[in-house]
């Protein structure tokens, strides 16, 4: 992983309210410290819902956790007459360092296209947060265009015609993979995430390549997390289910445990 610092990330979906956020979130701080866990080699982030952030950011102010704290989505508005949507500005009040952008169910369910996504990216920027944007094949992409032709072209579109492009993470999450107990192999996560990472060679340059965290997601586990994390070109992963048990995500987390094995 070069310099680059793993990133451990646990999107928790719509599950957990904030009395339950609070619990989740003390459970796995106190984990990971009766485990020696050191966050400087390995970055520890939870995503929760919108109304549990603030509950879940005063504990962490409180207790001084090292835990890091994202946002699941943020609007490509700044404010105005937009009812329901968040913004990133908002985010960034309550110490909010991530947001994710693109998931596969927002990108389903919501029909988020290309535009929404680099406009919901230009936000992030605007507003100080690092966008973890998130790209992945369908089954039916994959067996028409390959396992790396879509993440590639869906990176390239995020971050098209931005005029300051701040800190970003890539998530390839195999949208085949997801919930459905199927995983990519490790040398299929490692090709197209190096794939990835040329594609930004070559928009961007080498040293926003070489410095930017590129992730899989899809079905992780602690016991096979570390399969993923052998490779130089997996900076970590992105964690669904799985985050919501503090023993198996601090599992996860504390994967160079089991790297060398």
């Amino acid at each position: 992983m070069a310099n680059r610092v793993p990133l451990i990330a646990g999107n928790w979906k719509m599950n957990l309210d904030h009395q339950q956020a609070i619990a989740l979130v003390q459970k796995l701080s106190w984990t990971l410290k009766d485990a020696d866990h050191d966050y400087k080699t390995t970055e520890v982030v939870v995503f929760p819902p919108f109304t549990d952030i603030r509950s879940v950011q005063t504990l962490m102010d409180a207790d001084k956790l090292e835990l890091g704290l994202g946002a699941q989505d943020l609007s490509k508005f700044d404010s105005g007459a937009y009812t329901g949507e968040i913004s990133g500005a908002f985010l960034s009040k309550l110490d909010v360092k991530y947001v994710l952008v693109g998931h596969s169910e927002r990108r389903q369910y919501h029909s988020e296209g290309d535009d929404v996504i680099q406009a919901k990216t230009a936000a992030a920027f605007r507003h100080g947060l690092v966008p973890v944007i998130c790209v992945g094949e369908t089954l039916e992409e994959l067996e028409t265009e390959g396992q790396s032709a879509v993440p590639i072209r869906q990176t390239l579109a995020a971050l098209a015609g931005h005029d300051n492009i701040g800190e970003f993470v890539i998530a390839y999450e195999p949208v085949w993979a997801i919930g459905t107990g199927k995983v990519a192999t490790a040398e299929e996560a490692a090709a197209v995430c190096g794939k990835i990472r040329e594609a930004l060679a070559a928009e961007l340059g080498e040293a926003v390549a070489q410095s930017t965290r590129i992730l899989y997601g899809g079905s992780v586990k602690a016991n096979n997390v570390a399969g993923f994390l052998r490779s130089t070109e997996v900076d970590g992963v992105l964690v669904g289910g799985a985050s919501l048990d503090a023993e198996e995500f601090s599992g996860i987390a504390r994967f160079l445990k089991h790297i060398a094995l």
